[in-house]
């Protein structure tokens, strides 16, 4: 039977270009597009995950699901890719990302530093800013959730969730 209610939900795919770099991530419900759909059916609340190396947000969806079948359907749920680690398949839309007029230039995006300002920057263009914060970060995942934490206080984070791997 949960399997069942899993199979029923949405997973729409997407490549955006953050930073420069083809960002694959996967959306869990109805809602695409935050920033531009101001009507009252927009959710107060966005679930954030950053998933653990090797940044493959495919093996996060059946978690995903969970989350979005245990909200009952309210939030939405979002998995992003680490920077370079997801190309679009041929022919797949590349959509543009605004920039954030107070980005930086991110020097090694690839790196540790990189990839903590790639999700900051895909946060302050993709994510109204009024909107709440649930972040769940895995493994490297959970340091990149700490460090946006630290160096974003402005952002709307209500619940961080660290979750690392054992053995």
């Amino acid at each position: 039977m949960d399997s069942e209610i899993k199979e029923e939900i949405p997973v729409h795919e997407e490549f955006i270009l953050c930073c420069g770099v083809e960002t694959q991530v996967l959306k869990c419900g109805p809602w695409t597009d935050l920033i531009n759909n101001q009507s009252g059916t927009r959710p107060k609340l966005l679930i954030f995950i950053i998933p653990g190396n090797p940044g493959f947000s495919a093996m996060y969806v059946p978690f995903a699901k969970a989350l979005y079948s245990a909200t009952k359907r309210r939030f939405p749920v979002w998995i992003i890719s680490h920077a370079g680690h997801a190309l679009a398949p041929r022919g797949k839309k590349i959509l543009k990302s605004s920039e954030d007029p107070n980005a930086e230039e991110i020097k090694d995006i690839y790196g540790v530093c990189g990839q903590v300002e790639h999700k900051l920057a895909f946060l302050r263009t993709q994510v109204p800013k009024e909107m709440k914060l649930v972040v769940i970060g895995h493994s490297i995942g959970s340091y990149f959730s700490l460090e946006i934490l630290k160096h974003a206080p402005e952002l709307p984070v209500g619940i961080s969730i660290i979750v690392q791997s054992c053995c």
